[in-house]
């Protein structure tokens, strides 16, 4: 067996790790914070944290992001099972921590909302995400914000020239190297 090959394998378990570390972080915290928004913020009145611009406030959201696409909710399962599919297929070559923190973030908030829509009320494939965190424009939750720093940190990750098997496309002799993250 090659150097190359031995050297592969403990960075490939490291990054996975890395993912699925990540990935069931943010599906744990974005739960317990669920749990505490029911328990404590359903049928109260929002609470201001910072004037206008933040605080919480209890919603049920039947749709994607801003309400949209309430009639058709069992769309968003079937699009997170896909995109399921295709963190997994990708994490066959995945080399790069940056890619590892972004693809775990963004598996961690998917998961986070498809409990939501598999378990919550009105029913199976049709369930209410709960949002809570009030920022004034719209109201999210924790799965959001993970989805959203993913997506941050995949097109930083890209605009660096970090490619997913940790390679970097402005330097090509740093192959596996990562050596932006």
């Amino acid at each position: 067996m090659n150097d190359d090959a031995t050297e592969t394998r403990p960075r490939r378990r490291r990054m996975l790790g890395t993912l699925f570390g990540i990935a069931v972080l943010v599906l744990a915290v974005d739960q317990f914070t669920k749990l505490l928004a029911v328990t404590f913020l359903e049928g109260q009145e929002p609470i201001s944290v910072i004037g206008t611009l933040a605080g919480f406030n209890f919603y049920r959201n039947p749709g994607a992001a801003l309400g949209l696409g309430s009639g058709v909710t069992w769309i968003f399962p079937l699009i997170a099972i896909i995109v399921f599919a295709g963190i997994i297929m990708l994490s066959r070559k995945l080399g790069s921590v940056a890619w590892a923190i972004g693809l775990g973030l963004l598996l961690g908030g998917l998961f986070g909302n498809l409990v939501d829509r598999l378990f919550r009320q009105p029913g199976f494939l049709h369930g209410a995400v709960v949002d809570f965190i009030d920022l004034s424009f719209f109201i999210c939750n924790v799965a959001d914000i993970a989805i959203s720093a993913a997506a941050v940190t995949l097109v930083v990750a890209s605009l660096k020239g970090i490619e997913l098997d940790g390679s970097d496309s402005k330097h090509p002799s740093t192959v596996g190297e990562d050596t932006h993250g």
